[in-house]
């Protein structure tokens, strides 16, 4: 386990805009609650609650990754208009206690759906 600091900084703010994560005309995930995740010189990533998505929409699969900032990640795919979406969503389940935030979030990516700021 690797704590952030200067030379690897993460920060989680909450977004005070409404976040939709959506899949051609199928609204996968739309929340007020999203946290944004800074990390290092990545891109910002939208976390956003799991009772704010449509889980009935998610298929969980083996895939597993490391992070050593975060912790491991489980993976989801998106079962939608008649399409799969392999391994689209991350999740850090049980992240390391600096990352305890996120726990309970689903984090989306932007190759895969369409994650856009909406108007309340």
């Amino acid at each position: 386990m690797k704590l952030p600091g200067p030379d690897h900084p993460i920060t989680i703010t909450p977004n005070p805009k409404r976040v939709r994560v959506s899949v051609g005309n199928t609204v996968i995930a739309e929340t007020t609650h999203a946290l944004t995740l800074k990390e290092a010189k990545y891109p910002a990533v939208q976390y956003v609650p799991r009772e704010d998505a449509r889980m009935d929409l998610l298929k969980r699969t083996d895939r597993v990754t490391h992070c050593p900032y975060k912790g491991d990640a489980s993976y989801f795919s998106i079962v939608a208009d008649g399409n799969v979406l392999e391994n689209s969503i991350w999740t850090y389940e049980t992240p390391f206690p600096a990352m305890a935030e996120i726990s309970g979030h689903l984090a989306f990516y932007p190759d895969k759906v369409k994650i856009e700021e909406v108007a309340s």
